[in-house]
């Protein structure tokens, strides 16, 4: 038998693009493990839309719905809520990434941009569904009554929010330095929350709110994730908020990706 021949140095330093982009399961179970170990993160982003959904379930708003179809329609609301939260935090988390020099080491390897934005947007999107889970979960032991097609839907439909989310919390993630992601990112999701109408429905919003409310990110989610409790009209516009916003910030955290390991 011949002697196999040795590559060549040109050979050896060819970077070889793997299957997808270097995207794979193995990849995506360690991304897991490190997000679900943050217990900060976790604690913070489940705690918090169960407490509000609490606090909102003991006010009464003007008069309308009834009682029981507000309390569900908040609900849902405030696990559209928790997704976003849940699902930006969890993409903001790439800044620790960016401190610690990762990102560059990763730009060393064949990982392509989009593989790797897939795989942060996969993982927030799992911490979106356990945040979502919980809520619905407060909501049938705190007696919130809706039928079970209702749940299902809307439960599956708020868990949307967390990819709209999820390349917004990248996006700002590689927008923003470590020390200031958070302190920039809780009060902009709370200006989202409050004027796109998730604790409470827009209708019940001031006038002059409803109209700012149909170009905020979290609206297209709010009304979908609603529509199957509320009914009437379902209007292409929320479908095409939920996209364009979604396509939006995975451009931009692409971009920004590419931008900053450059130098790589």
């Amino acid at each position: 038998m011949s002697a196999r021949t040795p590559p060549r140095l040109e050979e050896l330093l060819v970077r070889r693009v793997p299957p997808l982009g270097g995207f794979n399961l193995t990849f995506l179970w360690l991304e897991m493990r490190r997000l679900f170990r943050n217990r900060r993160t976790v604690l913070l982003t489940l705690l918090v839309p169960i407490a509000l959904f609490f606090l909102f379930r003991s006010r009464k708003f003007v008069a309308g719905p009834s009682a029981a179809e507000l309390t569900a329609a908040s609900m849902i609301g405030i696990a559209v809520y928790g997704a976003m939260l849940s699902a930006t935090s969890g993409g903001a988390l790439v800044s620790v990434e960016r401190a610690l020099g990762w990102s560059r080491q990763l730009r060393l390897t064949p990982l392509r941009p989009p593989a790797y934005i897939a795989i942060k947007m996969i993982n927030a999107m799992l911490l979106g569904l356990a945040s979502v889970a919980i809520v619905y979960g407060a909501g049938a032991l705190s007696g919130v009554q809706m039928s079970w097609s209702v749940w299902l839907l809307s439960g599956l439909l708020a868990w949307l929010a967390a990819l709209v989310f999820a390349s917004f919390g990248l996006f700002m993630g590689y927008l923003l330095p470590t020390e200031n992601v958070m302190q920039v990112i809780g009060p902009v999701l709370g200006v989202f929350a409050l004027v796109g109408g998730l604790f409470v429905p827009v209708t019940l919003l001031p006038a002059t709110i409803q109209d700012i409310a149909a170009y905020m990110p979290p609206y297209g989610v709010a009304q979908i994730a609603r529509y199957p409790l509320e009914g009437g009209s379902f209007e292409l516009s929320w479908v095409v908020s939920v996209v364009l916003w979604t396509l939006l910030f995975s451009a931009g955290a692409a971009f920004l990706f590419r931008r900053d390991t450059k130098r790589a």
